[in-house]
């Protein structure tokens, strides 16, 4: 389930509500549904409850629990708690992570690019990013900054789906050097993603020499791309595909359920890889590409986390299961975000690393 769609439910329990004459409000366009400001309170939260309270004349609390129980056993979420004045966590089933990963996986270099297969927009890569830099720079500013930012938001733009130029532009601090020069210093990858990093009221960090090591953002997102490939690869050499389902360990407490529930580190990439999409419309709307990269950074050190806590490959001797076939979609899925993400900036999604 994506923010999009808990939004959409979410807003169906609110009309329901308002139908049957439990609350007396105007229904709202959409409803905000993000991940909570900090980790045990659920995957998503929503403060609906409390902008509903004053227009309902009730306390939000009391708005809260009419929308609590109509969102109960809603199919793909597993919880819905009330915290502090009346926010609506949202703890979501591993049903909705399956879900996520067989979407993401259908859909592929689609997913939260709608300008996917539609030519050199999609497509451009970083090799010729001097040339069509030079083109936009001159609606940016002059600088490297400018020209890879330029550049960078088309193509951003086109895979949010908007259609144009847009209007306005980020005041960017300019950087001394020229890409040319910075190109040949640091790598082309290395080079963009620095440029693109740091916000625009930022200034721009240039390193003397790009480091190959899990400090340098840069190269951790693309290390955790290139082991997500390693992985489906080892998988084939084992004997076995990727195959949605179940992500937590085998149950073995005599519950008589087959997998224990998804661990906290699996919902938390679930989170991330749902959210891409609004992501890249965020980083859109706001012409801001920094907050793709950040998206990135984000998704590759949960990656890591969960990998840690959940592995994918079996382990000695033991023989693949349901399981670590559910694990290597989930490694597949986050392979298939970083690798559409590092696409939209024009950097690089390396197979080996």
């Amino acid at each position: 389930m994506t923010p999009a769609e808990l939004s959409r439910t979410v807003l169906r329990s609110v009309r329901g509500a308002v139908e049957e004459r439990e609350l007396s409000v105007p229904v709202p366009a959409r409803i905000v549904v993000q991940p909570p400001p900090r980790p045990g309170c659920g995957d998503y939260a929503s403060n609906v409850a409390l902008q509903l309270a004053k227009p309902a004349g009730r306390p939000a609390r009391e708005v809260a629990e009419i929308l609590r129980k109509r969102l109960a056993g809603t199919a793909g979420i597993d919880r819905v708690e009330i915290a502090g004045p009346g926010f609506l966590n949202f703890t979501l089933g591993d049903g909705a992570l399956v879900a996520l990963v067989r979407d993401v996986l259908a859909q592929g270099t689609a997913y939260g690019d709608r300008s996917a297969g539609n030519g050199p927009v999609a497509d451009r890569a970083s090799a010729d990013s001097v040339s069509t830099g030079r083109a936009s720079a001159g609606r940016f500013g002059p600088g490297a900054r400018a020209a890879v930012v330029g550049e960078v938001l088309e193509r951003i733009g086109a895979a949010a789906g908007r259609t144009g130029r847009a209007d306005g532009h980020p005041a960017l601090v300019p950087v001394l050097e020229d890409l040319a020069t910075l190109t040949a210093r640091l790598g082309t990858d290395e080079a963009r993603w620095i440029l693109l990093r740091p916000a625009a009221h930022d200034p721009v960090r240039v390193p003397e020499r790009p480091v190959q090591r899990e400090s340098n953002p840069r190269f951790r997102v693309q290390y955790a791309h290139a082991r997500t490939r390693a992985l489906v690869r080892n998988a084939a050499d084992l004997g076995f595909l990727s195959e949605p389902g179940g992500v937590g360990a085998p149950a073995a407490d005599g519950s008589g359920a087959e997998f224990r529930p998804a661990p906290a580190s699996a919902h938390a990439l679930h989170t991330l890889l749902a959210g891409h999409p609004s992501v890249v419309e965020a980083a859109a709307r706001l012409r801001a590409p920094d907050r793709l990269v950040r998206h990135l950074e984000a998704t590759a050190d949960a990656f890591f986390r969960w990998h840690d806590d959940c592995p994918p490959l079996p382990v000695g001797e033991q023989k693949p299961l349901a399981v670590h076939r559910a694990r290597l979609a989930l490694a597949e899925a986050t392979g298939t975000v970083l690798a559409n993400g590092l696409r939209l900036l024009g950097i690089s999604a390396p197979e080996h690393l």
